[in-house]
C-alpha cells in the first residue's frame, strides 16, 4: 500500500480508488495473503492495522451497533493528523472547545501512552480544562474528513449502523494522545485485545460486502 498515493487520493476526493484499495487490502486478509490482526480498540471501534511506515499509516477503522461509538465516545485528542474516508454508513465526528480553566474545571488532562504489547497507560497531568460541545460534522459513504493533531474531538455513529473508514495518519514529533478525564481521577491502564485469525477473517469478510453493497437510502 502506498501512502502517498493514498494522501494524494483523498485530497482529489476519489473515494472510488480509496475504497478499492481498502476493499483489497482487506480481501487479501480474508484470503489468508495477509497476516494482520485485528484489534480491539477502547474507544469503541476494531482498528485492522494494513500499513505501518515510521510516522505514517493506514488502518481500517469498523464500527459495529454494540459499540460504545455509537452512544458517544470519551473526548480525546491524537499526536497525528488524520484524515478519514467512509467506506460505508455514516459517522460523526464533534469537535471540543477545550480552554485551560483552574477555577471552574469541568475535566483533566490525561496523557495516553500506548506500549506495543497493547496496554495503553492514562496518565493524569496537572493540566485542568473547561470543554464545551462545538460544531458536529457527518460524513457519509465515500466522503473525507480531517481532523489535526492536537484537536479535541469525540466520535459518534449517529444511526447506530454498521460504518467504516480508510484512516491515514501522519504522526507529529513532540506532541502526545490526550483525553479528558474526571478531575479527581487516579491513572489507570486500558488494554486493547487483539482478535484471532478467525474473528479478524470474519471481521474483514463482512466490511468487504458492506463496501461492495450499494448503501441503503436515509429516509427523508
Amino acid at each position: 500500500m502506498d501512502y502517498p498515493a493514498l494522501e494524494r487520493a483523498a485530497r482529489r476526493g476519489a473515494a472510488a480508488e480509496l475504497m478499492g484499495h481498502a476493499a483489497s487490502e482487506l480481501e487479501q486478509v480474508v484470503s489468508g495473503r495477509r497476516a494482520l490482526r485485528a484489534v480491539r480498540h477502547p474507544l469503541g471501534f476494531v482498528c485492522l492495522p494494513v500499513l505501518r511506515d515510521g510516522p505514517r499509516g493506514v488502518c481500517v477503522h469498523v464500527f459495529g451497533p454494540a459499540d460504545p461509538a455509537t452512544t458517544g465516545h470519551q473526548v480525546h485528542s491524537h499526536s497525528w493528523d488524520l484524515t478519514s474516508t467512509v467506506l460505508y454508513g455514516r459517522l460523526g465526528n464533534r469537535r471540543m472547545g477545550i480552554r485551560d480553566e483552574t477555577r471552574r474545571p469541568t475535566h483533566r488532562v490525561f496523557e495516553v501512552h500506548s506500549d506495543p504489547s497493547g496496554v495503553d497507560e492514562l496518565r493524569p497531568t496537572e493540566r485542568l480544562v473547561r470543554c464545551l460541545p462545538g460544531a458536529e460534522q457527518t460524513s457519509s459513504r465515500g466522503q473525507t474528513y480531517a481532523l489535526a493533531a492536537g484537536e479535541f474531538h469525540t466520535t459518534v455513529v449517529p444511526d447506530g449502523r454498521p460504518a467504516a473508514t480508510l484512516v491515514l495518519g501522519l504522526t507529529l514529533p513532540g506532541r502526545a494522545d490526550l483525553s479528558l478525564g474526571p478531575l479527581r481521577a487516579p491513572g489507570h491502564r486500558v488494554v486493547r485485545s487483539m482478535c484471532d485469525a478467525a474473528q479478524t477473517a470474519r471481521i474483514a469478510r463482512a466490511a468487504v460486502r458492506r463496501i461492495h453493497e450499494p448503501e441503503p437510502e436515509t429516509p427523508a
